[in-house]
């Protein structure tokens, strides 16, 4: 028995080694490459980037096609149109997904299970977006922030009721019902109670969604119709109108500056945002 197990310890070793360096490949060949793609067709001047290639530019221009990106695809009005309808609607989708979420979680009754059921539809179930658009027409919302805003918050607000239920149902009931002995209101327990233990899935939650709002182009292009630049919209517009045609090194150019903000984000507060999450573990 011993001499088995001494065979077989020599290949778990082989293995456990063997993970960390496949993981690597993993990454650098499914995050590196298509990043590395971009960059360096970014940099070439048009006549090399027209068949796009992991190859190195001859001659590094990525200043030059900054400075005609910058100007030619409007650059600052659609960072602050972005920033405009990402914002609000992360928090708002975030702080009234929590609400409905503490709610949920602490009701039993067959019709908050139904609740429940009907809040988190909207994962499986897509938007009506023509039904949408004309909502809003009626309402005078389309084409305006506000309206941008609705739509996120309604598309996304599933996805967070979905993480913040089954998180808050881990929560003793204990803390709450302390905190009401004290004298202290359904509001006030939420907020000094509930909220400060849902930063790991609000944490999660706020990735996920900023990616998808700030990244999104299709319900930008329905609701917005153009009235207000987003960065991903711009770039749609711009691209389809024949502005960069076979400008494949202004195109990429432009990627990588819509890129960049979330990016420095995350960067800055990645400590913050994996405290957030691992915290989760040892509640």
């Amino acid at each position: 028995m011993s001499t088995e197990v001494l065979r077989r310890r020599p290949r778990r070793s082989a293995r456990t080694k063997a993970q960390p360096v496949v993981a690597l490949v993993l990454v650098a060949v499914l995050v590196g490459l298509p990043m590395w793609l971009v960059v360096v067709t970014a940099g070439k001047p048009q006549g090399e980037a027209l068949t796009p290639n992991l190859d190195l530019p001859s001659q590094w221009q990525l200043l030059d096609n900054v400075r005609e990106v910058w100007t030619r695809g409007r650059i600052p009005s659609g960072f602050f149109g972005s920033v405009l309808v990402m914002v609000p609607s992360v928090l708002g989708v975030l702080l009234l997904g929590s609400m409905g979420a503490w709610i949920l979680a602490r009701r039993s009754k067959r019709r908050y299970a139904v609740l429940y059921a009907a809040a988190i539809s909207g994962i499986v179930l897509p938007p009506a977006v023509v039904t949408v658009v004309l909502l809003l027409r009626q309402l005078g919302l389309a084409g305006t922030a506000i309206g941008m805003i609705g739509v996120y918050m309604g598309i996304y607000m599933s996805t967070v009721i979905f993480f913040v239920t089954g998180f808050i149902r881990t929560i003793p009931l204990e803390l709450e019902e302390a905190a009401r002995v004290d004298g202290a209101r359904p509001l006030t327990v939420f907020v000094r109670v509930i909220l400060p233990l849902l930063r790991p899935v609000l944490a999660t939650a706020t990735i996920l969604i900023c990616l998808y709002v700030w990244n999104d182009v299709f319900y930008a292009f329905f609701v917005l119709g153009g009235r207000l630049d987003t960065l991903p919209l711009n770039l749609f517009q711009v691209a389809s109108a024949g502005l960069y045609l076979n400008n494949w090194h202004l195109i990429f150019t432009y990627v990588v500056l819509m890129s960049l903000p979330l990016l420095i984000v995350f960067v800055v507060a990645q400590r913050k945002i994996i405290s957030g999450i691992t915290s989760g573990a040892v509640k």
